[in-house]
């Protein structure tokens, strides 16, 4: 039926309602709703009866069902999908045979062309109707909404999602048809082919499209696609849609780059590669950075393809190079990574062409340069990219220095990315080095050194061969125009300063070597005059004889060529040419042979060189990366301790050091840093390689006896939780626990370091499983501490702190009231422990106090009668002591001498034994102590809760009583118990105070000992015994509070006054155990611990810093304005001192605001000129302290303060410390409104051009941070009045704002360098210096008060007023002077309920 009229695909479905030409089709009537379902029956019908030409008289239903979609029901929408397909797949079946029918109508082909069109349109708007249904319901499955939402999107899409597959074959299967011959035989109308194409951008416009279970639509798509680009010339169309939909949808840029990808290999589209990428690379660079989500789409796609397909990527790489100088780090990062991708898979390799290794240059070129990139994120994706390419071993070896050292820069970024990719591709670097399994720099160097002596060896034996192919005749020629132009200056006369110094030898031989010598020295000048003197000495005399020349100059020349040429190998021979000419044929071979040997030794010094370089950026970097262990990132950390693992591996040296580093992180609050401490000991220990159990449990056992050499007490308990956490979990062998053993009990040959390394082990083990050491107890005490321990105290001393590892846990589990493990008075334990230490107490030995401290803890720890044993041993001892002493002075014994008489001959006592017996009374005297408030306390409460149980069981058992009597009882149980609990700790407390010091007890006796020793350092000279005596003293004050109050005058004047090191370091240890056990005796003497912080010794310093972190910390010290004492220790010369201030700091900030409220204090202080701190140490303590201050609040608070105290400061340097500290803050918008309010404050101190400078830091930090534009109105507005104050003050007419209420500035007086000096000691060492001072009089002290210097200038603060102390830092402290007892710290039991 031939149709009168034509169907226009219309480009907006409203185009049909309205006639758009002649003879144009026209939808007469849009049905509704209601209707549609008959229409489609009647629809169904008539296809029956014509086919695909039926939609030609019922194409308005269908449009109407479009128009009416969102408000139809599921199953008319799947009916309506169902049919079309139907229709289509049946015109698609028939249409070969029709357009091979060369005798087609023009009807007939007009009327299947409409038929294609109107089929083709009202299916490809049902794909798009669903489409958009899918996409809104995938929208509400994300949003939280009810199940009901979720269960009615997936009833009405489940078709779709089935159809979709099949239908997009079907429109793949119709556009493979030649439907040209439907247009006459020419191209296909382009508004067909995107009607057909513009259903699969819909589809891909779908988010969820690329999910792994649509993977089989995508491909359906790419093959429809790729169908109409080769059959319709799609081309065009397709790479600006691709651009526009990557611009848009950042999800289709992988689903692009595989369509891409297998339209290049499989269909030979390669072009279209070129065409996207250039599309691409003509936007304009700056057009990103206004477009962050656009571009995130276009570097995706770049990244996928450049994986996929790189070598397509790289002949089309050019048109994208202008975006890496773009503002899009994306842009940049994307092509980048198709660089890396390109080096990877194309351009890797020996084989390369010249060209092909130009490119892969120039790409390894840009690729550093972007190391170094503005951006944080290209940065580190740049050393990811490098990474991969270390590990594809596409690096070349050329290149391999440059990005070590790149890398190693990397590493003090501040980007926590960027340091933790730079760790990853130096250990990617390890790994896949071509060089050496092992990397040590002193291993490479011997070989090195070896080698490149050899080269030059051989680079000399070259020369000295190849020397005879220019023969001296050549030479001279060369040398002529020079020897000619020398020779005719001798005819000139001789210049100014000019002197003739050559003389003629005495011999023709010597002369001609001498002339001869200047000639290879190329001194022609003298060689002519020498030569020139000798022809008139020795006229007639070979070589001086011969034709004379015309002139003079001639003969010379003559002369001197023939001494030239004569005095070079081979002249003599009788026939030079001849005797060439038999080497040439013979040395021809050898010669090529030495050339070749030559560069292969070349290449082989090349090769080593760049190991020992490598291997010393390696060394470079182990330092740099082992300061990052403690950093506050924690990807960091782990990127650190498996670096460090990595450098194990390969044998540097230095790595020990880092893997002992990472020890201590053991103990970290972070799960992830733990655990990576944990595998990165398993990989290094526990998985060694070894061809038998027994092999392996060697070599781990040697790994960690090498750890512990020279390991350090933190260190050691580091180790022992690490292996303790193996042992419970199972991972250390049988075998390692047989060989320790082995070598403990000397079965095994080994020395004994490596002896005492297992006990150390064994015991770390017996922390996780205290059967290993109890099952062999008695095996430790025979071996362990048989007779020969005096050869090794060091031994007996681990094989006592093994032992302790039985003790139980002072402080049992919740609902556990079991006995603690303890051992009878009389197991051979305790025997033998008394028995060697009172044998090694007469005997000098350096290592006898360790191993008596570690004896009488471990007697205290598991003994029953523990007092008993010790008290028995103090006997012994002194008893040894007393018999010593009368050999000495010719007496005989008396048993019933006391040992205080000890004091009256020490004189003739060894200076060891009495320091050896001072010793033992302080541990004695301190674990005593520990006992009781410990163990005793333990086991009273746990008694006590026994009975109570048992109470409560007999009551619970009687006959049942009133309900409001037992709650009754139950509360006066519950205060008996709380009540029972300070009885007890009053108990013990009294035992302490009137019991263990009296008359009665054993320590009496040597307590005068201790204190004459304290007071008398003159005649107790001996600096162990003098450090030993101050330690003990500091150990019998933690018995009594009353023993502690009388004596701490006397502890703190050897403080302060003693020479000793030792002596000073051990009192500070000890006020600080007792500031913690009678904090209130020891609060007033404060200011003396920290007058310790400035001591002149580095080691005191650094026990002082220990000490008052642990105190203030623990709250134990009241923090003050003495603090900044701590701050001065952040600039200290010593690494570890300096370590010790960061780390209290540190701590400090995670306590609130203490930072915050401490820093007005230290400003105060250390601004002050006199306290001795200068300038640029002023900076760096503060640039350290104001990076803890991270609130905003705070920081606007800081602001107004500083400015305020530009009122009350004096000073010039004081001005410039307080304008440097507001540099240091990072200003708000409400900070710079408070630098605006309080401006009066500083305006007159702007004159200084320090001042002014700091202020214009601060608004251009401001400035860069961005912000309002009213703000930066402000600033700006700050800024004019700051340049106006500071120029008015520059003027010499100029003077200061009237009414600002500060004073004139006086110049700040500066100390010399260094003078920060600590304090200096007395040098004086007489005993009367040492002993407690006399009070004086009160009238003396009143009098010494009228005569005060004037207080010193300094900047005050409402915190100093509180307080401020003068004299807080005096040396000599008299009976007034003593510090009274100030507000107490209060210790609240621990036991008491509310």
């Amino acid at each position: 039926m031939a149709a009168t009229w034509e169907f226009h695909l219309p480009l907006d479905p409203t185009d049909l309602l309205r006639e758009s030409g002649p003879g144009c089709y026209v939808v007469q009537e849009v049905l509704p709703a209601r209707e549609l379902p008959p229409a489609l029956t009647a629809f169904r019908t008539a296809f029956r009866a014509r086919g695909a030409l039926a939609v030609l008289q019922h194409f308005d239903p269908f449009y109407s069902l479009l128009h009416h979609f969102r408000a139809l029901g599921t199953a008319v929408k799947e009916d309506a999908l169902e049919l079309m397909m139907h229709v289509v797949s049946h015109h698609s079946n028939e249409l070969p045979a029709i357009l091979g029918d060369s005798g087609l109508s023009h009807a007939d082909r007009t009327a299947h062309l409409n038929a294609l069109k109107m089929n083709c349109y009202l299916l490809t708007g049902l794909v798009d109707a669903f489409e958009m249904e899918t996409c809104k319901s995938s929208c509400l499955e994300v949003d939280p909404g009810g199940k009901n939402k979720k269960n009615r999107t997936k009833t009405s899409g489940s078709l779709w999602e089935e159809e979709r597959e099949p239908l997009l074959q079907l429109l793949t299967q119709l556009l493979q048809l030649d439907l040209r011959q439907l247009w006459g035989g020419l191209v296909v109308e382009e508004e067909f082919v995107s009607l057909m194409t513009g259903s699969c951008y819909r589809i891909l416009e779908n988010p969820s499209i690329g999910l792994q279970k649509y993977r089989a639509t995508r491909e359906a798509v790419t093959h429809l696609l790729a169908a109409a680009l080769i059959h319709y010339d799609h081309m065009f169309s397709a790479t600006l849609k691709i651009t526009q939909m990557l611009q848009h949808f950042e999800h289709v840029a992988p689903v692009f780059a595989q369509a891409v990808s297998l339209w290049a290999t499989e269909y030979g589209l390669k072009t279209l590669v070129g065409e996207l990428l250039r599309e691409i690379g003509q936007k304009c660079p700056q057009d990103p950075a206004r477009d962050a989500s656009g571009i995130k789409g276009y570097a995706t796609f770049i990244t996928e393809l450049a994986e996929q397909i790189p070598a397509l990527v790289l002949s089309n790489v050019s048109v994208l190079l202008r975006h890496l100088d773009g503002e899009s780090y994306m842009m940049r990062n994307a092509i980048l990574a198709a660089m890396a991708e390109v080096l990877v898979q194309v351009l890797n390799g020996d084989q390369l062409e010249e060209a092909a290794r130009s490119t892969r240059d120039q790409f390894l070129n840009m690729l550093q340069a972007h190391v170094c990139d503005i951006n944080g994120f290209v940065r580190s994706r740049v050393l990811q990219l490098f990474t991969r390419i270390v590990q594809c071993k596409a690096l070349p070896l050329t290149q391999f220095q440059c990005v070590v050292s790149l890398a190693v820069g990397r590493l003090k970024d501040k980007s926590v990315v960027v340091v933790k990719n730079a760790i990853q591709l130096l250990a990617a670097f390890l790994s896949n080095n071509p060089f050496s399994c092992k990397l040590s720099c002193a291993d490479l160097a011997e070989p090195l050194k070896k080698e490149v002596q050899k080269l030059q060896e051989m680079r000399d034996r070259g020369r000295s061969t190849a020397a005879p192919t220019i023969t001296p005749e050549e030479e001279w020629e060369a040398m002529l125009p020079e020897v000619r132009a020398a020779t005719q200056q001798l005819f000139q006369p001789l210049q100014e300063g000019e002197e003739e110094v050559l003389e003629v030898e005495e011999t023709v031989e010597s002369t001609s070597e001498q002339i001869t010598r200047l000639l290879r020295k190329l001194n022609y000048k003298s060689a002519a005059r020498l030569t020139q003197k000798a022809l008139c000495r020795f006229r007639g005399k070979e070589p001086f004889s011969g034709p004379r020349e015309e002139n003079e100059e001639a003969t010379i020349l003559g002369v001197l060529k023939r001494l030239y040429t004569g005095s070079c190998p081979g002249e003599n021979s009788e026939d030079p040419s001849h005797g060439n000419s038999c080497l040439m044929t013979k040395e021809v071979v050898p010669e090529e042979q030495s050339q070749t040997e030559l560069v292969k030794q070349e290449m082989l010094v090349q090769y080593l060189q760049d190991a020992y370089n490598f291997s010393v950026k390696i060394t470079e970097a182990l330092s740099l990366i082992s300061n990052m262990m403690y950093e506050n990132c924690v990807s960091v950390v782990q990127e650190a301790i498996e670096f460090f693992v990595t450098v194990s591996q390969f044998g540097v040296p230095q790595a020990v050091l880092g893997v002992r580093r990472m020890l201590p992180l053991i103990w970290s609050k972070e799960p992830g840093i733990k655990e990576a401490v944990l595998n990165a000991y398993r990989r290094l220990y526990l998985s060694t390689s070894g061809d038998s159990e027994r092999g392996r449990a060697q070599g781990l056992v040697n790994s960690l006896s090498l750890i512990m050499v020279d390991a350090s007490l933190g260190t050691i308990q580091c180790l022992e939780e690490i292996i303790s956490e193996f042992v419970q979990k199972d991972e250390i062998k049988p075998a390692m626990i047989q060989l320790l053993w082995e070598r403990f009990t000397e079965k095994s040959q080994c020395s004994s370091l490596e002896r005492r390394a297992a006990v150390m082990l064994l015991g770390m083990m017996a922390r996780g499983k205290p059967e290993i050491i109890g099952s062999n107890l008695d095996v430790l005490v025979t071996v362990g501490l048989s007779e020969k321990v005096c050869e090794d105290y060091r031994l007996a001393q681990e094989v006592c702190n093994a032992i302790s590892k039985l003790a139980s846990n002072p402080k049992p589990a919740l609902g556990k009231n079991n006995a603690p493990f303890r051992l009878p008075q009389n197991h051979m334990l305790f025997g033998c422990l008394s028995e060697t230490v009172s044998k090694g107490f007469a005997q000098p030995s350096g290592h006898w106090i360790p191993f008596m401290e570690a004896a009488v803890m471990l007697i205290y720890q598991l003994a029953e009668g523990a007092e008993q044993i010790c008290a028995h041993i103090l006997q012994v001892c002194s008893q040894q002591a007393l018999e010593k002493l009368q050999e000495a002075d010719g007496q005989k014994a008396d048993p019933g001498v006391s040992p205080s008489r000890v004091s009256d001959g020490t004189s003739s006592l060894p200076a060891f034994l009495l320091m050896h017996l001072v010793s033992l009374v302080g541990q004695v005297a301190l674990q005593q102590v520990a006992y009781l408030e410990v163990s005793v306390s333990a086991e009273l409460r746990r008694r006590r809760i026994l009975k109570e149980e048992e109470k409560s069981k007999k009551h619970s058992d009687s006959s049942v009583k009133n309900t409001g009597n037992e709650t009754t009882m139950e509360e006066e149980l519950g205060l008996v118990g709380a009540s029972a609990d300070d009885t007890e700790a009053e108990l013990i407390r009294s035992i302490c105070e009137t019991e263990l010091l009296d008359g009665k007890h054993l320590f009496s006796a040597f307590v005068p000992l201790v204190l004459k020793i304290c007071n008398n350092p003159g005649l107790y000279s001996d600096s162990a015994l003098s450090a030993a005596a101050a330690l003990t003293l500091g150990k019998v004050c933690m018995i009594s509070s009353e023993f502690c109050d009388s004596h701490l005058r006397l502890l703190f004047t050897m403080m302060e006054k003693s020479t000793l090191p030792a002596v000073r370091s051990n009192l500070i240890i000890a006020a600080g155990d007792l500031a913690i056990r009678f904090p209130n005796l020891v609060e007033p003497w404060t200011s003396h611990l920290y007058a310790r912080l400035r001591d002149p010794c580095p080691s005191v310093r650094q026990t002082a810093g220990l000490v008052m972190t642990h105190l203030i910390l623990k709250d134990m010290v009241k923090v003050k304005g003495q603090v900044s004492e701590m701050a001065t220790l952040l600039i200290d010369p010593e690494e570890a001192i300096k370590g010790v201030a960061q780390n209290f700091f540190s701590e400090l900030s995670n306590k609130g605001n203490a930072i915050y409220n401490l820093l007005p204090d230290i400003i105060s202080r250390l601004s002050d000129p006199n306290c001795g701190v200068e300038e640029d140490a002023f900076h760096t303590i503060m640039r350290h302290l104001f990076s803890y201050i991270t609130k905003d609040k705070q920081t606007e608070s800081l602001v107004e303060k500083l400015c305020q105290r530009f009122r009350t400061a004096r000073t010039e340097r004081q001005y410039r410390d307080l304008s440097h500290c507001l540099t240091l803050l990072s200003l708000s918008e409400r900070g710079l409104h408070k630098l605006q309010d309080n401006f009066d404050c500083f305006a007159d101190k702007l004159q200084d051009p320090a001042v002014y400078s700091c202020f214009q830091t601060v608004l251009a930090r401001f400035r860069r941070a961005g912000g309002k534009p009213e703000t930066k109105a402000l600033a700006e507005e700050l800024e004019q009045k700051l340049s106006a104050s500071h120029n008015r003050g520059m003027d010499p007419a100029g003077t200061c704002q009237e009414g600002s209420g500060t004073p004139m500035p006086q110049p700040a007086k500066r100390k010399p360098p260094g003078s920060l000096c600590r304090q200096p000691l007395s040098t004086a060492n007489r005993d009367e210096d040492f002993v407690t001072p006399q009070p004086r009089t009160l009238r003396k002290h009143k009098h010494a008060q009228k005569h005060r210097p004037p207080k010193k200038a300094i900047i005050t603060f409402s915190s100093d007023e509180e307080n401020s102390s003068e004299d807080e830092l005096s040396a000599e402290l008299t009976e007034e002077e003593t510090p009274t007892k100030t507000t107490p710290i209060t210790r609240s039991s621990a036991r008491r309920l509310r």
